[in-house]
């Protein structure tokens, strides 16, 4: 959601998108922190990378009305199958 809104304050010269990025980065790392809790470090981060590029594509295509080729999509689903094979695979799945 954050990057949406990056996008949206044109360089930081909007002033509420500007806002906007920096309360859902905050948002955004702290979720990260509280996965830390339960998750090892490595997990936790891919994890949160993961869903941020997932996401920032479907924000592109379903909000921003962006093209997707189809070797993005495949990019896309390669990664969430990652993803849970990290999750998986983390000592404490």
């Amino acid at each position: 959601v954050w990057a949406y809104f990056m996008k949206s304050s044109a360089g930081f010269t909007r002033l509420w998108p500007s806002l906007a990025t920096i309360a859902f980065m905050g948002v955004s790392f702290a979720l990260l922190s509280i996965s830390m809790k339960t998750l090892p470090m490595g997990v936790a981060y891919t994890i949160w990378t993961g869903i941020g590029a997932v996401g920032a594509i479907l924000v592109g295509w379903l909000v921003l009305g962006e093209r997707l080729a189809p070797l993005q999509v495949v990019a896309g689903v390669l990664i969430v199958s990652g993803l849970v094979l990290m999750r998986l695979s983390s000592p404490q799945a």
